[in-house]
């Protein structure tokens, strides 16, 4: 019986050493947001741990490091950024405090993910704190038209062969699956959104521009009078007017924000209707991957443009 024992615990330590020793051969990949993480799971595979930082229903302009983040970076062999300066509030003292030189910006293992994809709203002139929090490289939620995850996947797909190259044929495939599934998944949310193209919308923060651009919907105003500004009496009487001047009935509000003054303001609208969408993976339960995220928007978005517009 002691021998059996003695068989059965060598056996657990010879397989637990070989689970520890798989787990230190894969590439830590760590990430600001959940949907990086998404689109780098579906390129690394079982070749890669990803992390990801800000959780898909905080507002990832404003997220409060935690001890376990400087870990997960000092750990990391790749972090992937969302740049243009979205995490400016929180990422780069962390980035210094992990003393990890892999992953500082500029270094191998360092990635700003909107170097090759389309940026929407990038300011032109003087920028001054009187226009609000404007981001001076452009709309830093470029994530969320498909077109860009498929460059970011690209991007990550060239880091991970560059940081593995012994692994470059397994993410080649990982990658191809994925743009597969992805090309298939847009003509579904194409045919979905066709009828309402032209539509016009009221969003709460400048979050969506890549979103309405890809299935042709129009922005005619927003519930903060600037980016990042709460809303004031004024403006919110001023929208309502400009609202009901257009014949606008539906307001998207992000999951992070009060929907006091967007019920507020839909109330005083005909047919007006608050609508939450995920702006990130995790921004619902429901929403676990990144073409989920699509899945979930454009199901839920289609639903109520066809309840305010009766197509």
């Amino acid at each position: 019986m002691r021998v059996t024992r003695s068989i059965i615990t060598a056996a657990a330590i010879v397989l637990l050493a070989a689970w520890e020793s798989q787990a230190q051969n894969k590439l830590n990949v760590v990430t600001s947001t959940e949907d990086l993480a998404s689109i780098a799971r579906e390129v690394g595979g079982e070749r890669v741990n990803v992390t990801a930082l800000a959780r898909g229903y905080q507002d990832p302009h404003f997220v409060e490091p935690k001890p376990s983040f400087i870990l997960a970076v000092n750990r990391a062999g790749l972090y992937v950024a969302v740049g243009r300066e979205l995490e400016i509030g929180w990422l780069p003292p962390l980035l210094t405090s992990s003393r990890n030189a892999r992953v500082q910006p500029g270094a191998s293992g360092y990635l700003d993910a909107s170097l090759n994809v389309r940026i929407l709203e990038i300011p032109t002139g003087q920028i001054t704190r009187a226009m609000g929090d404007v981001h001076p490289f452009g709309n830093p939620h470029y994530w969320l038209e498909p077109g860009n995850g498929r460059l970011i996947a690209q991007a990550i797909h060239n880091k991970l062969g560059e940081l593995s190259p012994p692994d470059r044929p397994y993410f080649g495939q990982r990658y191809d699956d994925f743009d597969r599934r992805l090309a298939a998944a847009e003509k579904r949310w194409d045919a979905i959104m066709a009828p309402y193209k032209g539509t016009k919308v009221v969003t709460y923060h400048r979050s969506w521009p890549n979103f309405m651009e890809r299935f042709g919907l129009e922005v005619i105003g927003y519930v903060e009078p600037k980016p990042g500004i709460p809303p004031s009496p004024s403006h919110t009487l001023d929208l309502i007017e400009e609202m009901k001047r257009q014949g606008v009935k539906l307001i998207i509000v992000e999951p992070y924000f009060s929907l006091r003054t967007p019920q507020a303001i839909a109330n005083q609208i005909a047919g007006g209707k608050v609508l939450v969408l995920a702006p990130s993976v995790g921004g619902m339960k429901e929403v676990t991957d990144y073409i989920q995220l699509f899945d979930y928007n454009v199901n839920l978005l289609a639903g109520a443009l066809k309840q305010v517009t009766g197509k």
